[in-house]
């Protein structure tokens, strides 16, 4: 049984902020993969791939995925790359209600911004990279997603919203049970 939320996509689309906000709705423990491998690193993801490198990321990654699906009631906050692996989406299906929220590119350049913690996005041309990145990731996103939110142009309280009906339709989910409107 399915017993965990797992919020998917790409840079930007809300995933942490809307997990958190979701998280504190379900009275459920909220955990972020980014997080998990930074803190196993003791450094932060755009140093982790400065000095060790993306493939190094992605295991870690992996193993952070892993260990998040493995406990009961979270709300998992997932990195937007994590669907690259198969394996992460196997896991991710297998004990989470996976949940894709998706952004236009434009929304996502405005959120992300200029920081330097966006290791992918480099010093080139980031609307041609988050193009380049969304097509790739987007049919992966698509295909693991069990419900697929837009975050484009709504706030984190009207996400949550949309999520929390959504949860409704999925009948032996164990979190939906939980939560109050």
């Amino acid at each position: 049984m399915k017993n965990n939320i797992a919020l998917i996509g790409f840079m930007g689309a809300g995933k942490s902020v809307t997990g958190r906000a979701l998280a504190l709705c379900l009275n459920s423990e909220f955990v972020d993969t980014d997080e998990m491998v930074e803190k196993k690193a003791g450094m932060d993801i755009a140093d982790i791939f400065a000095q060790r490198g993306e493939g190094t990321f992605r295991e870690m990654e992996t193993e952070a995925v892993r260990q998040a699906c493995g406990g009961q009631g979270r709300v998992i906050a997932c990195g937007g790359g994590a669907v690259l692996s198969q394996e992460n989406i196997d896991t991710l299906k297998s004990s989470a209600l996976v949940i894709y929220l998706a952004a236009r590119p434009e929304a996502i350049l405005q959120r992300v911004g200029n920081s330097q913690a966006r290791p992918l996005l480099g010093n080139g041309d980031r609307a041609a990279t988050v193009v380049s990145l969304l097509e790739v990731r987007l049919p992966l996103y698509e295909k693991a997603a069990d419900i697929i939110i837009d975050t484009t142009e709504v706030d984190t309280e009207t996400v949550v919203k949309k999520i929390l009906s959504e949860l409704d339709r999925y009948e032996g989910f164990n979190l939906q049970k939980q939560h109050s409107r």
